[in-house]
């Protein structure tokens, strides 16, 4: 009984229909992905003390998803290997939280406590990766990419608490798997991007006369962005 199921199971993979099967043998295709990403803040703090004796943290304690949209050319490197490059818009929102760690959560104005910043962005992105791809099981097809993401906000500069750098470049990490269906591949990915640049911009000629806002530009040393992405590509 054991030997014929796994004779009936053999007979069931082998009758299996092969979805698109000289998809991968082509060497330059296109698509295109949807998507959402998550968008993070790395603040690096320094103690600050500010001359009337307040004492400000930021941090981004939660994270809201945005939305991305991409297009796709897909190069074939070799029997493992494509370059890809998928140039898009990420569209998302950073809530920044700063709070006086010296400040009294029950003072009349909370404002002397606890602020906020709303960091939106409208990132112009050019990911560059490189995808190694398993064997192909069956309509399925597991892989990796590594890669670099240039990117550029396109949002007006605010006269905000922080101001926030426009251009950036992050490295990229991710996996995903292709799934051969009768007319198209479906390729959800989950990528982790980290930037390398620190976004910070010191130079805040417009709060000089305002000590109450460049407090928060003093109690910071560096901010750099972080990112999860997760894509649905159409190929």
């Amino acid at each position: 009984m054991v030997l014929m199921g796994i004779i009936s199971a053999t007979a069931q993979d082998n009758d299996m229909i092969l979805n698109r099967q000289y998809a991968d043998m082509k060497l330059i295709h296109f698509g295109f992905s949807i998507g959402a990403n998550f968008q993070d803040l790395r603040i690096v703090n320094n103690g600050y003390i500010t001359p009337d004796g307040e004492q400000w943290w930021a941090d981004v304690p939660s994270h809201s998803p945005g939305f991305c949209v991409n297009v796709l050319a897909d190069w074939r490197l070799g029997t493992h290997f494509n370059l890809r490059v998928s140039p898009g818009m990420y569209f998302g929102n950073k809530v920044v939280k700063f709070r006086n760690s010296f400040g009294d959560p029950n003072a009349p104005e909370a404002s002397h406590y606890l602020q906020r910043q709303n960091v939106k962005a409208t990132y112009i992105v050019m990911p560059i990766d490189l995808k190694f791809s398993a064997r192909r099981y069956h309509n399925m097809r597991p892989y990796f990419t590594g890669g670099v993401m240039p990117i550029y906000d396109v949002g007006k500069d605010r006269s905000e608490q922080y101001r926030i750098k426009n251009m950036d470049v992050m490295l990229t990490v991710g996996m995903g798997c292709d799934f051969y269906l009768p007319f198209f591949k479906l390729c959800p990915e989950v990528k982790f991007c980290f930037g390398l640049k620190n976004l910070l911009d010191k130079n805040r000629p417009d709060l000089q006369d305002d000590p109450d806002m460049i407090r928060f530009t003093e109690s910071v040393d560096k901010i750099t962005n972080n990112m999860v992405v997760l894509t649905f590509y159409f190929e």
